[in-house]
């Protein structure tokens, strides 16, 4: 059933949670940190576990996919609220640096993309130099 599924991940959840306050309070730092990974990754290593064992069904599986597919968005729009605002509040060299990372990842797209395409380029030119 869905609710199976749901119930899976909001489990994984608390756990990575509570790990990561856990390891915050182990550093000495007042924050969680990694818990959503922790819950990601811990998510990944049960649902496969179950999936191996016979245990997942189709439509728990189904509930797991759809709601990690809402939850990792929110997660990243969360992160990068928390990353804009400790920008801002670090001064302009953070802004600076935040800037350059974006024009710098913006300026290796296409380099990006004709890494791609150039390794079809080559099969397709050697594909039509057999065909000669």
């Amino acid at each position: 059933m869905v609710i199976y599924g749901v119930a899976l991940l909001a489990g994984c959840m608390i756990v990575g949670i509570f790990v990561g306050e856990l390891l915050g309070q182990m550093i000495g730092v007042q924050a969680n940190v990694g818990g959503v990974g922790i819950a990601m990754l811990l998510m990944v290593v049960a649902s496969e576990f179950l999936r191996r064992r016979g245990r997942l069904k189709q439509l728990s599986e189904q509930g797991i996919l759809f709601w990690s597919s809402i939850y990792i968005p929110v997660v990243v729009a969360m992160a990068a609220k928390q990353n804009v605002i400790a920008a801002v509040k670090g001064g302009p060299a953070a802004i600076l640096a935040g800037a350059l990372a974006v024009v710098l990842s913006c300026a290796l797209v296409p380099v990006i993309s004709r890494i791609g395409s150039g390794e079809t380029a080559v099969s397709e030119s050697s594909a039509n130099e057999q065909d000669q």
